[in-house]
């Protein structure tokens, strides 16, 4: 055995040191820090406003009503839609808070580089306090979204009790791509410009604006390739729960319970890949900033 290869006894009482890892010391202390950061950076956002979350609550009412008066108004693509403007506006803040979540991700733990750099800190918790982040966000912005779905017509029904169960794999699935986007944007900076358009084209590629039945009437292939996108399957369970029972969920939207797979399928491989990625780069993450 070489010299290299010999291993020295630890000096008595000392402990055994490990190099920074994703989940840091264990999973009580990265939720409490999770938790810890996301609550101030909630709390920072409005620090010194007027008008406090109200900020947050304009945002998306205002894009509601610009693409409501666009497309129903001039374009006429809400007709025959029950319900129209409330599945908008469902959509609408479903959908920001992925792109919020996943967007303040990217650059997260550049913006956290004091914290990263300290041995025993889990890394994990920077992208995972982004999407907490953005998760108050979309509590609050569903209260006004409850108010005016009731103000539509629509009426209480128990799939309304079934909602967390659009909710948790969305959130999931934010802090999977949040996994990815952070750990990249380490090395490749050129992920931040990319995700800006990959946002849009996931805006335009979901049924947000429109809806996949009527998509399906002028092109069933067209239909088929949108319903690959989990975000797609999530907006559609979501229109059917909330507003329209009579609404195709997500697994008819996509054509069946075979069909169905491959977005289930697509959901799961990036999940699984950004916890991969994450746990790979984390020991490395201070280095490579």
């Amino acid at each position: 055995m070489s010299a290299a290869e010999v291993e020295l006894p630890l000096a008595p009482g000392a402990r055994e040191m490990h190099g920074p890892t994703a989940l840091g010391a264990g999973w009580r202390r990265l939720f409490d820090l999770t938790w810890l950061l996301a609550v101030t950076d909630f709390r920072l956002s409005y620090f010194g406003s007027a008008l406090g979350y109200v900020w947050s609550l304009v945002r998306p009412l205002l894009f509601f009503g610009v693409l409501y008066v666009v497309f129903t108004k001039v374009l006429q693509v809400g007709g025959g839609i029950p319900h129209y403007p409330a599945v908008l506006l469902l959509n609408i803040v479903l959908y920001n808070f992925f792109a919020e979540a996943t967007g303040a991700s990217v650059q997260s733990l550049v913006v956290r580089e004091a914290l990263v750099r300290k041995m025993h800190f889990p890394r994990m918790a920077v992208p995972l306090a982004s999407v907490l982040t953005a998760a108050f966000n979309l509590m609050l912005n569903l209260v006004a979204v409850l108010i005016f779905v009731l103000a539509s017509g629509v009426s209480p029904q128990l799939t309304w009790l079934l909602f967390p169960f659009v909710l948790l794999p969305l959130v999931a699935f934010a802090i999977g791509i949040a996994m990815i986007l952070s750990s990249l944007y380490v090395r490749f900076r050129d992920v931040a410009p990319i995700w800006l358009v990959v946002s849009q084209l996931l805006f335009y590629g979901s049924p947000i604006i429109y809806t996949i039945d009527k998509l399906r009437e002028r092109s069933a292939t067209a239909a088929h390739l949108v319903m690959l996108n989990p975000l797609a399957d999530l907006l559609e369970q979501a229109r059917r729960w909330i507003v329209g029972p009579s609404a195709a969920g997500a697994v008819d939207a996509a054509g069946g319970p075979v069909h169905a797979l491959a977005p289930l399928a697509v959901f799961l491989g990036l999940i699984a890949l950004g916890f991969w990625l994450f746990l790979r780069e984390a020991p490395h993450v201070a280095e490579n900033l």
